[in-house]
């Protein structure tokens, strides 16, 4: 058995990375405050409340990273494991790893999210116009374990994934049992095109009309203009004088940070305040590819290794997540070849193994023994596998049972 970066000789397991590592502190504190507060203040008042009792809820809790499109190339190669030291020496002695996974659907964002959670090759809009045509994931758990609505959440920094992957258009299951889709980035991009929009793009060179901008966004009662969709009736203005402290912060600091940054934050909020039993988290910053920066599209790859290591870390500190918990990390497609027709790395159209072919890891303590699967595995393989795992059942699903996530 042969493996790109030799899996028969996998590094020792170190866990002294520095995780604050090239992200600026300030930036981060803001960070955190904003996103603490966007939690408190936009989600319904029925989820106001602490992580239900343990009798009415599952003893498992599952966790999907979903962060864009990567080639084997610029991560698990020779030459691409340095951009990947936490995924590569911290995370993969510990996991299960599947090293030849296909993905043979349609190669754009919202369809290839649309197979993961459904288990089928979706064919819908790739712009998410249209939710996908059968279940999801969120779908089985909510109907088939009894899930209150605040216990399956979809965290998005993608800009072409919309409130539509919460939900499908399955006669049988539909809005009775969708998923809150949050997508955070989107209030901070929203600030800046309304002022764009209006007439006012000289206030973004000047900070504290920066600020102003974000503020109205935030008392805005649209919050569905940020493509949030959330079970239940939005909140009151009572957090809102935190944010804007916060916004005064961020403003003052000259320092850059990522949308996925704050993706992060706010999904550390939601597991803090609520721990739902799934959480499905799509990060974004490696879409920097398609603005034709191969420098920022390395950056993206190694800002997602520091983030998904720093999730998997948290769940060890939560106890709600501690010693229950399945993480998953799957790429949603590879990239194109360098010298092809369609631009190389910016984009992901070609039928190359460089855009099919991604792998999916598996971390906790409830899986069997860490090992390097190399049979072939489909991507819609997933969805039924984490369903068994819950305990429910994805019925509609063309892909198999993976028998090492049975649990």
């Amino acid at each position: 058995m042969t493996h790109d970066v030799g899996f028969s000789k996998i590094p020792r397991m170190s866990c002294n990375g520095n995780k604050s590592a090239g992200v600026d502190l300030s930036k981060r504190s803001f960070l955190q405050v904003i996103s603490s507060s966007l939690v408190a203040k936009l989600v319904p008042g029925a989820l106001h409340a602490s992580p239900a009792a343990k009798g009415n809820r599952p003893d498992r809790r599952l966790i999907v990273v979903v962060p864009g499109g990567v080639r084997r190339q610029e991560t698990f190669s020779e030459t691409g494991k340095k951009n990947i030291p936490h995924l590569y020496q911290n995370l993969l002695p510990s996991s299960v790893f599947y090293a030849n996974v296909r993905n043979d659907g349609v190669t754009s964002h919202f369809n290839s999210i649309s197979s993961i959670v459904t288990g089928n090759w979706q064919r819908v809009d790739d712009w998410g116009m249209q939710p996908p045509t059968t279940p999801t994931l969120f779908e089985y758990a909510r109907k088939q374990l009894g899930l209150d609505p605040g216990e399956v959440w979809l965290i998005s920094s993608n800009k072409v994934v919309t409130e539509q992957i919460g939900v499908s258009s399955a006669t049988a299951y539909g809005p009775s049992y969708r998923a809150n889709v949050v997508f955070p980035k989107q209030l901070l991009v929203a600030a800046v095109e309304e002022a764009i929009g209006k007439g006012r793009q000289q206030n973004m060179a000047d900070r504290s009309k920066v600020q102003e901008e974000i503020e109205a966004v935030l008392r805005s009662s649209n919050y569905e203009g940020l493509g949030w969709n959330i079970i239940g009736e939005r909140q009151s203005g009572e957090m809102l004088a935190p944010v804007e402290n916060a916004i005064q912060q961020f403003v003052r600091s000259n320092a850059p940070a990522t949308g996925d940054q704050l993706t992060y934050f706010v999904t550390l909020e939601i597991m803090r305040k609520y721990a739902p039993s799934i959480l499905f988290v799509n990060f974004s910053d490696i879409e920097a590819a398609h603005f034709g920066s191969y420098s920022m599209h390395v950056a993206g790859i190694r800002n997602t290794d520091r983030l998904i290591y720093e999730l998997w870390q948290q769940t060890q500190l939560n106890d709600e997540y501690r010693g229950n918990t399945l993480m998953v990390i799957l790429p949603e497609f590879g990239r194109d070849p360098d010298g092809s027709n369609t631009n190389g790395f910016l984009n992901h159209r070609s039928n190359d193994d460089t855009c099919r072919r991604v792998w999916i890891m598996c971390l906790g303590q409830p899986l069997s023994r860490p090992q390097v699967i190399d049979r072939p595995v489909r991507q819609v393989d997933v969805c039924p596998s984490l369903a068994v795992w819950m305990g429910c059942r994805a019925t509609e699903s063309a892909g198999a049972t993976l028998a090492e996530l049975r649990g």
